[in-house]
């Protein structure tokens, strides 16, 4: 299984420098994919502009926004055009993870329908296609793609749409967290959605949890984590108490995910600090999850 890192664009009172210092060290360490998370009403910085700047001092690793939240869109063309452009920027490194979204006030912001955030999700990865192969609503939108005129879809969310969807549009699915125990139940529901679409390839499985190693980290982690998931009542709490703080606790999940089928694990740290970079991929390192990608996109 692989294991990533994600970029601390959500956690408060993150320097911008820090954003820059992060992906340069998650570079270094070896960690497979550098991703970021997506809010529009939050003080946070910009996913796709976060990409960009992590984009300029890498060379290997993978970029992904997992999950952007890309049905508040309201133009697919100016969206398919910053992905390229991210794309190829970073040499073909990107790869995107989209989901529908849970937050009202991020659609009322942009103007869209909250309502029918599902059907214009569909109808906007359709659009993303067309207008890298170049056939979009007004001729020569560009730059195109580094790999076959297209950037690989990671598709996430847990709702009925989401496997078919993933089936349709994607390279696989990505949980946005939960316990363990359900993972292997939900990625029998994505081979299940793989077949009824008829593909013959395999889908590419991911995962997401939340790390603050220390108990002084945990303490600040579970408090980002309460305000950054306030929407979700009860959930939030239950994200925040789960936030990973011991090195054992953080290679059991390590090797759960590995057990339960995971393709890529993605290790959000609840923290700015760079050193918290260089903690967790000691452990990573030694459940044997850093190094050379171990699975294709």
């Amino acid at each position: 299984m692989d294991v990533g890192v994600g970029l601390p664009n959500t956690v408060p009172g993150t320097d911008g420098r820090q954003l820059v210092e992060f992906a340069r060290r998650a570079d270094e360490l070896g960690f497979s994919t550098l991703a970021v998370l997506d809010r529009l009403v939050y003080d946070s910085y910009d996913s796709l502009v976060s990409l960009a700047a992590a984009a300029a001092v890498t060379e290997r690793i993978t970029l992904a926004p997992t999950i952007l939240l890309a049905a508040y869109w309201p133009s697919a063309a100016l969206l398919a055009k910053q992905l390229a452009s991210i794309d190829r920027v970073s040499g073909g490194r990107l790869v995107v993870g989209v989901a529908a979204g849970a937050r009202e006030d991020d659609f009322r912001a942009t103007g869209v329908s909250y309502r029918t955030r599902g059907r214009w999700l569909d109808e906007l990865l359709n659009e993303l296609g067309k207008v890298w192969a170049g056939a979009g609503p007004v001729p020569g939108i560009g730059p195109r793609p580094v790999n076959d005129q297209r950037v690989p879809l990671w598709i996430g969310g847990n709702s009925p749409a989401a496997f078919p969807r993933a089936a349709k549009h994607g390279i696989g699915w990505v949980s946005g967290g939960g316990p363990i125990a359900k993972f292997p139940a939900l990625a029998e529901q994505v081979r299940d959605a793989w077949k009824a679409e008829g593909r013959t390839d395999t889908p590419k499985l991911g995962a997401l949890t939340y790390v603050a190693l220390g108990a002084d980290r945990k303490k600040t982690g579970g408090e980002y984590l309460l305000d950054y998931y306030s929407y979700m009542g009860e959930k939030a709490q239950f994200l925040a108490s789960g936030v990973i703080a011991d090195e054992d606790r953080l290679r059991d999940t390590i090797d759960g995910y590995a057990e339960a089928g995971c393709d890529e694990l993605l290790l959000f740290p609840c923290t700015a600090d760079v050193e918290q970079l260089d903690l967790i991929a000691k452990v990573a390192l030694s459940a044997g999850g850093l190094g050379q990608r171990k699975t294709a996109w």
